[in-house]
């Protein structure tokens, strides 16, 4: 198990990557972004695996007016 932050909470979990966390919390990629540490993961390096002490920042895109 590892322990990182996910959006200000503290997380522990399995081993995963980036583009397994975004599966888990929000289901779809599409208009989604993730940041660790403050810096922008782009889609093309999800395959990283989440570090324990990782900050991640998961961002989606929300229409409205």
């Amino acid at each position: 198990m590892i322990t990182y932050t996910v959006n200000d909470q503290s997380t522990e979990s399995a081993p995963l990557t980036v583009a397994e966390l975004v599966a888990q919390r929000v289901g779809s990629e599409t208009g989604v972004a993730v940041a660790i540490g403050g810096a922008v993961v782009p889609r093309s390096a999800w395959s990283r695996e989440i570090q324990p002490g990782d900050t991640v920042d998961i961002l989606t895109a929300v229409q409205g007016g």
